[in-house]
């Protein structure tokens, strides 16, 4: 499927927008893009969906029509590469700039779907926990229990659970305060970007990548991992030049992916956020 490029009206010029998103629609509006995305997806009917996507996607932000838009092309084609849509609204990916450079982000759907396609995971969910609701932890099992009804709309803490279909059972339950102090610590895109605007969905995805890391990983979740890596590169390399060109001198580092997992020496435990103490890991964004 490819898209017929709209010719302005003769004897009037094209606004600096306009020129912008016909010059996108003429990097994805090609025989080229088209085989690439029926190759990855499957099908070409999905690619054009995909394609559909992309533009509706450059065409309603204003901060992504002012990046390069072969690198925003290149980013969204990372969400084609996992079979994930790129429609911002539903919750599954994103691709946000940082300074003038556009990042692939998945969202918190985005991780459920691509685990429950190892077909290994019988439950899994991700969700809020509000005023008036309360958490009762069994350090025993290390399962949670949520007592009470909410209310009011304000979260006060974030939980993830998985089952396996073997059984195996994993919960993770972090408070607000926790979440934020986390995510200070671990994403140098905190002050800006889906922490601000999704705070929500951020902390549940945070609670979420936290207990996966305890269950199957595909070949898939092993390329979502690294696109967060690359992600919290980006970022923090975005806030270098940010404050570079104010004049301020920041410290820039953050958690290293591959730092070895912290662990209990008298249990042999892996020590975690949330009732026992806090895990460092890959920043989350």
């Amino acid at each position: 499927m490819a898209y017929q490029q709209q010719q302005p009206q003769q004897g009037k010029a094209m606004s600096v927008r306009d020129q912008k998103v016909a010059g996108f629609k003429g990097l994805i509006n090609t025989q080229a893009m088209v085989k690439r995305l029926t190759t990855t997806l499957g099908d070409k009917d999905k690619a054009g969906q995909f394609m559909a996507s992309m533009l509706d996607l450059y065409e309603g932000d204003t901060a992504l029509q002012n990046c390069d838009p072969q690198k925003v092309l290149m980013e969204c084609l990372k969400a084609a590469s996992l079979n994930l849509p790129i429609v911002k609204g539903l919750g599954f990916t994103y691709v946000v700039p940082y300074g003038s450079t556009p990042t692939f982000i998945i969202g918190y759907k985005g991780y459920i779907q691509l685990a429950l396609r190892s077909g290994q995971y019988k439950i899994l969910n991700a969700d809020c926990i509000y005023e008036g609701e309360e958490i009762k932890f069994n350090r025993l099992t290390g399962q949670i229990e949520i007592a009470g009804s909410k209310t009011s709309e304000k979260a006060i803490g974030y939980f993830a659970y998985f089952q396996l279909i073997n059984g195996f059972e994993k919960t993770l339950y972090m408070t607000v305060e926790e979440i934020q102090t986390y995510a200070r610590k671990y994403s140098k895109a905190y002050k800006d970007g889906p922490w601000q605007t999704e705070f929500d969905a951020m902390a549940k995805k945070t609670v979420l990548r936290q207990i996966l890391k305890y269950g199957p990983m595909s070949t898939e979740m092993q390329e979502a991992e690294k696109a967060e890596i690359q992600s919290a590169e980006i970022a923090a390399q975005a806030e270098v030049e940010a404050n570079a060109n104010q004049g301020a001198i920041i410290d820039v580092q953050y958690a290293d992916a591959n730092e070895p997992v912290p662990v209990d020496e008298a249990t042999g435990e892996i020590l975690e956020p949330g009732y026992t103490s806090e895990i460092p890991g890959q920043p989350d964004f």
